[in-house]
């Protein structure tokens, strides 16, 4: 009698889960678990790690991953506090055999899945989170392009695409008849953290198919630099970053649209981003945890950050106003175009000679589709201290707000008094 633990990490969808699939087919029980990380709970800066916005996408994200669960016979139980004891009592109270798992290649990850091993834990990681599958690449990671342009090349000419994705298990294990009782019980009120974005595999299927069938792909491009609203960019990252929907299903259904619609740049350029978004897991393969240093991939020291500095870009109160409504959209919603984030962040670090890490750290606080890589390497190239070699991004604010808020729309809609 094989009883295994699947522990859901950022892989929270049963589609395309081959991690999931895979314990579904070597477990006579299975007993599916998400363990809220008690390590969440806050920063060195005095905020939250995990702010509000966060916390409620990732709930409706869970419910409706229990619902999927119990529509086929089985649950989801929800755990507090550190993933390796909550795993080790989990292992003993149920006698299992082993936890499968999703591998995720950051330094805190890895380390709950060292601490399981070393107390004797058999943990099978799956890699699973990109459009790609390293095995197929032409070059080992360890031995990737430093530049993406490079890496991207590399695999345009050996026509990689995406890796084909997987369907829902045709059936899921029953749960072990020893079954400890949850810690986390799942709310059911579906509160609502972003006026457009609801968490959930549902919701992000819903979200792709409508994106499709309403031909957005071929406008992405022209439109993906705007500031407002739903359509002008594709909005997939967070129920990417929570692994609501995976990207190679993303990238599947968007090559199925260009085989019936045909291909254009707003489809290139959606592959094109997916593809950036692998990037910054693969480069991790290379560096790991010299991308968490403070001074990145280089030597350069660090400017110390003054609380008031932060404050006032942290609440949107550096008298520059684009900055400003910028900064406030991410705290009332959760969310900001990609074009904002690169300004702000800019700001920071080069107009108030800021700490990076510290604008890291809000962006994980506040973003709903934080995403570990894509945010440490996103701050990373803005800072110059990843593997660029043209150094640093600053951005001239007065030209970006010429460029993108001619008629200060974006500004008096974040400004204006509630």
């Amino acid at each position: 009698m094989r009883i295994l633990i699947y522990w859901f990490r950022n892989d929270l969808r049963l589609a395309d889960n081959p991690a999931f699939t895979r314990a579904c087919l070597n477990a006579d029980h299975l007993l599916p678990v998400y363990i809220h990380d008690s390590k969440e709970q806050g920063t060195v800066y005095g905020f939250e790690r995990q702010g509000p916005h966060r916390k409620i996408f990732l709930r409706a994200s869970l419910d409706d991953l229990k619902a999927q669960l119990q529509a086929q016979g089985s649950d989801l139980l929800e755990f507090s506090g550190k993933p390796s004891q909550v795993l080790l009592q989990l292992l003993q109270d149920t006698a299992a055999n082993a936890i499968y798992c999703e591998q995720i290649e950051a330094p805190e990850e890895i380390e709950q899945v060292r601490i399981l091993q070393d107390q004797g834990a058999d943990v099978k990681e799956f890699w699973q989170s990109s459009m790609l599958d390293p095995q197929t690449f032409p070059f080992e990671l360890e031995k990737m392009p430093d530049v993406f342009t490079a890496f991207r090349r590399e695999l345009e000419k050996v026509k990689l695409k995406f890796a084909q994705p997987i369907d829902v298990p045709k059936k899921i294990p029953s749960l072990p008849a020893a079954l400890p009782p949850a810690s986390i019980l799942p709310s059911r009120t579906q509160a609502v953290s972003h006026p457009y974005l609801l968490g959930g595999a549902s919701h992000a299927h819903a979200h792709l198919k409508q994106y499709l069938e309403r031909r957005l792909p071929d406008s992405y491009k022209v439109t993906r630099n705007q500031l407002i609203g739903m359509d002008y960019s594709s909005k997939f990252s967070a129920w990417l970053a929570l692994g609501c929907i995976s990207a190679r299903d993303i990238a599947a259904q968007l090559n199925e649209y260009e085989n019936c619609h045909g291909a254009n740049d707003g489809t290139y350029w959606l592959w094109f981003e997916l593809l950036w978004r692998d990037y910054f897991r693969f480069i991790h393969f290379k560096y790991g945890q010299k991308l968490y240093r403070a001074s990145g991939l280089t030597g350069i020291p660090v400017s110390p950050s003054y609380v008031f500095s932060f404050e006032q870009w942290r609440t949107g109160n550096t008298g520059t106003e684009l900055v400003d409504a910028g900064m406030r959209e991410l705290h009332q919603s959760g969310y900001l175009s990609n074009r904002m984030r690169q300004i702000v962040a800019s700001y920071w670090i080069y107009d108030m000679k800021g700490d990076w890490r510290a604008g890291a750290a809000w962006f994980e606080s506040q973003l709903i589709d934080y995403d570990v890589y894509s945010n440490q390497g996103n701050w990373l190239y803005i800072a110059g201290r990843g593997t660029d070699p043209r150094g640093g991004r600053p951005f001239n604010i007065a030209k970006q707000t010429q460029d993108h808020d001619p008629k200060e729309i974006y500004r008096k809609l974040w400004l204006s008094p509630e």
